[in-house]
């Protein structure tokens, strides 16, 4: 994905430059003419011949630097010897770390927090696995968990290339919410595999977060992980998008005057994200959904190669509305996108019905850019940070999973994702809501309370919290 032109990046170069007096002026015309924008020189080392040399550069495009590296390739007497960015350079070593929340001064301290006093804390947990949550880390403690199949919008690419992408997760479950969370990426894409190893690693977290495992393998890991632990398991692919876009929909509605019930839904790409948005939408009130994936709308009555597209077609649908995109969408109030570029056209929004809502989420790229659908809708939102409206699930996860552990839920119900959308959605106070502000920002610093406390809430209703008393 290139990085569009409002935003900028650095990468440093270490160049091993000649004595020569030309030498430095050439490199630089050769990085200005690339497009980049020398901002630092650092002095490495230096020697009888030659000099060493960090060159900090400011490129708007990630193109950009290739197009540097291969200009400077072409002078003499410069040599390249190392090129990073700033990306790179924050990730070196990892992201995150283990720390104690006490340091061990003594021997009573050594004592205490391990032998021989740990015993004690041990045999109560022996004589009452519930204390567990109160005397070890399982208080506080999420896993994330990923096969590596179904990465952003790079795929399957293994569990080593995913492991910064959970990492980049376990940092904003702490940053946002307090969550300690550890990234776990498993070297098997076999379901009945993935199920028991988490199930074998369950005693150490209070939560499980099931990260971008492909569809439809990641249906059948999260239903037998709810019905076989006694801990929370949510999968963010689906149910995180799924909370985040229902957020900005009632926002959009409330917006237009448009009422759920009433509104005809058109909804393209039926994998996990698709799939659980219908089902929240359905949860909120909406009654006239159409589904559309590459054979089109999928329709009650008739037989498809995957169960979850079977469950989709008998609840979805009502008027048995038949064929591709282009024709289901017409007179739809709300479009939902999660399938991939360039799916929506211009003439298929001017056949949408007054004040159309579009939600084009499919990430790098979205069914239909903005600039494309400029004019032509009320609301639009993507999963994109540089546009407005970004349906984004940090949103959601880390106020959610703060809200579970605390009461200590057995598990995430309907009524809890609906409470947590209905909670992103309030940080949206009604004199800062338009257009172009249907969603917070994920900085807003609001947001993961509002939802830690409307899960709670949700969850004791639901009966499935198990702390009595929250000020524990």
């Amino acid at each position: 994905m290139t990085i569009p032109a409002s935003a900028s990046t650095n990468i440093v170069l270490r160049l091993e430059i000649g004595r020569e007096a030309s030498a430095f002026g050439r490199i630089a015309t050769a990085i200005g003419e690339a497009g980049g924008d020398i901002v630092a020189v650092d002095v490495s080392g230096s020697g009888k011949t030659t000099s060493i040399r960090d060159l900090t550069i400011s490129i708007t495009k990630t193109d950009q630097q290739q197009l540097i590296v291969d200009a400077i390739n072409k002078l003499q007497n410069v040599q390249i010897l190392q090129v990073s960015d700033q990306t790179f350079l924050m990730h070196l070593g990892g992201k995150i770390e283990v720390t104690s929340k006490m340091t061990i001064k003594t021997r009573d301290d050594l004592s205490r927090v391990y032998t021989p006093g740990v015993a004690n804390i041990c045999m109560a947990i022996k004589n009452d696995p519930s204390r567990a949550h109160t005397l070890t880390i399982k208080r506080n403690m999420i896993a994330v968990v990923s096969d590596g199949t179904a990465v952003l919008g790079l795929g399957n690419i293994g569990p080593l290339a995913a492991m910064p992408v959970m990492e980049g997760k376990a940092m904003l479950f702490k940053q946002l919410a307090g969550v300690d969370a550890f990234p776990i990426c498993l070297n098997t894409q076999d379901t009945e595999e993935i199920v028991a190893t988490i199930k074998r690693i369950a005693p150490a977290f209070g939560g499980i977060n099931l990260e971008d495992i492909s569809s439809p393998r990641c249906f059948e890991i999260e239903r037998r992980l709810i019905e076989e632990l006694d801990i929370p398991v949510f999968h963010d692919d689906q149910h995180g998008t799924a909370v985040v876009m229902l957020a900005g929909i009632l926002n959009a509605i409330k917006l237009t005057g448009k009422r759920l019930q009433d509104s005809k839904i058109v909804l393209c790409g039926i994998g996990a994200a698709g799939i659980a948005c219908t089902k929240i939408l359905l949860a909120a009130g909406a009654t006239r959904i159409i589904g559309v994936d590459r054979e089109g709308a999928l329709v009650r009555g008739r037989s498809y190669a995957h169960d979850a597209w079977n469950w989709y077609a008998e609840h979805t649908n009502p008027e048995l509305m038949e064929g591709r995109l282009s024709e289901v969408i017409e007179g739809a109030d709300i479009f939902i996108g999660v399938s991939a570029p360039g799916v929506l056209q211009a003439a298929d929004l001017r056949r949408m019905a007054a004040d159309p809502i579009v939600f084009a989420m499919a990430n790098p790229t979205p069914e239909i850019t903005p600039e494309e659908a400029e004019g032509l809708v009320r609301v639009m939102a993507t999963g994109r940070s540089d546009y407005p409206n970004q349906i984004n699930n940090v949103l959601c996860f880390p106020g959610l999973f703060r809200g579970v552990l605390d009461c200590r839920a057995s598990r995430i119900t309907e009524a809890m994702k609906l409470a947590a959308a209905q909670a992103i959605a309030s940080a949206v106070a009604d004199d800062e809501l338009n257009e172009h502000y249907v969603i917070p920002s994920v900085f807003n610093p609001q947001v993961a309370d509002r939802v830690r406390d409307a899960v709670i809430q949700a969850a004791y209703a639901s009966g499935v919290a198990r702390r009595r008393d929250r000020s524990l």
